[in-house]
C-alpha cells in the first residue's frame, strides 16, 4: 500500500488490521524480499493476509526501486500480491496538513501545496500500476473501511460485494459509485405534509412512492438491467461494486429505492451493504431491516 502523504494510509492499515490482516508500516524496501525468504525453503508454510505500507518517508524509497520490488513479488506464485494506491484531492490534502500543522515530507520549507504537487507527479507511475485506487476525499474512516473490506476480503468471503448507497444530488455524486440511477422522476413525498418529516424507510412513504405507476416499471427494468451484469462483474474479478440511487434531498425516494434494491440483491444470496448517505449521521449505515425513522423538514 502506498499513495499520497495525508491520504489515509495509517487509517487504512488500521482498518485492514481490524479485518484480520497483519500490518507493517515503513518497512525499508531493502528488507521486503527478505521478509518472504523462508517461502523458498518452506513452500508449504502457511502465510496469512499481510498489508505493508510504504510512502515517500520510507527509508530508501524511490519509485523505480519500489516498482521493481513489486514486480519481483508479483511474479511469485506462492505469494499473490496486489498494489493499493490511496489518493486525495489537492485541496483536501492541503486542509488536512493545515489542520494538523504537520510538515509535508516533500515541501521542506516551501508551501505545502508545492510538496503535494511534487509528490503527485513523483508517484504517478505507481498509481498507474495499482490494482486498486481509492480516493479518500470526503471519506470517513468507516467508509474507507467498508471500501477496503469490499476489495480485500478473505478467501472465505470471496466474490462480489455490492454497496448500495442512497444520496442527494444537491450534495454531489458518491465518489466511488460505479453505477448511478436517478429517481427524481418518482412521486415526491415531500409535497405531502403528513409524509414530509418521514423517510423512505417509513411504510407510509414507501406506499406513496410505490403507488406511482412509474415505480414498478422502473424497478422491473432496473433489476432486468442488473441481473445479467452482476455475474459478468464477478467473472471479471471485480471485488466491489457501488450502486448509487439519487433523488433531490436523499431522504425519501432514493432511500426507498435503495432499500428495495438491497433487499432484492439479498434475496439472491449476494453480499450486500446498504448506506443512506444523506440521512441523519446516526442512521447513515443501515442493514436491510424494517423501515423506521424520522427526518428533518427540508426543501427538496
Amino acid at each position: 500500500m502506498t499513495g499520497m502523504s495525508g491520504a489515509g494510509k495509517t487509517t487504512a492499515l488500521k482498518s485492514l488490521e481490524d479485518l484480520g490482516y497483519e500490518t507493517i508500516d515503513h518497512l525499508p524496501l531493502y528488507f521486503l524480499p527478505r521478509l518472504f525468504k523462508p517461502l523458498d525453503d518452506e513452500p508449504e508454510r502457511p502465510i496469512g493476509p499481510l498489508a505493508i505500507g510504504f510512502d515517500v518517508r520510507t527509508l530508501d524509497f524511490d519509485v523505480r526501486g519500489f516498482l521493481a520490488t513489486y514486480d519481483r513479488l508479483r511474479g511469485s506464485e506462492a505469494l499473490p500480491t496486489r498494489l493499493l494506491f490511496l489518493q486525495c484531492d489537492d485541496e483536501e490534502l492541503h486542509r488536512r496538513y493545515t489542520a494538523t500543522r504537520h510538515r509535508h515530507p516533500l515541501a521542506q520549507e516551501r508551501p505545502v501545496m508545492e510538496g503535494i504537487i511534487r509528490e503527485r507527479e513523483l508517484l504517478a507511475p505507481i498509481r498507474e500500476r495499482a490494482n486498486v485506487v481509492i480516493d479518500t476525499t470526503g471519506l470517513s474512516p468507516a467508509e474507507l473501511k467498508r471500501l477496503l473490506a469490499g476489495h480485500f476480503v478473505s478467501a472465505d468471503h470471496a466474490g462480489l460485494m455490492i454497496h448500495v448507497v442512497s444520496f442527494s444530488f444537491r450534495s454531489g455524486l458518491p465518489r466511488h459509485a460505479d453505477l448511478i440511477f436517478d429517481v427524481r422522476f418518482l412521486a415526491n413525498p415531500f409535497y405531502v405534509p403528513s409524509l414530509r418529516t418521514l423517510t423512505g424507510r417509513d411504510q407510509p412513504v414507501a406506499d406513496h412512492i410505490a403507488a406511482d405507476p412509474n415505480c414498478g416499471l422502473f424497478f422491473a427494468n432496473l433489476t432486468r438491467l442488473l441481473e445479467p451484469l452482476l455475474p459478468r462483474y464477478d467473472a471479471e474479478g471485480k471485488c466491489y461494486l457501488t450502486i448509487g440511487v439519487g433523488c433531490t434531498g436523499g431522504r425519501h425516494r432514493s432511500v426507498f429505492v435503495a432499500e428495495k434494491l438491497a433487499a432484492w440483491l439479498q434475496r439472491r444470496n449476494l453480499r450486500v451493504d446498504l448506506t443512506h448517505r444523506d440521512l441523519d449521521p446516526s442512521a447513515n449505515h443501515i442493514e436491510v431491516t424494517p423501515r423506521s425513522g424520522n427526518e428533518d423538514s427540508k426543501e427538496p
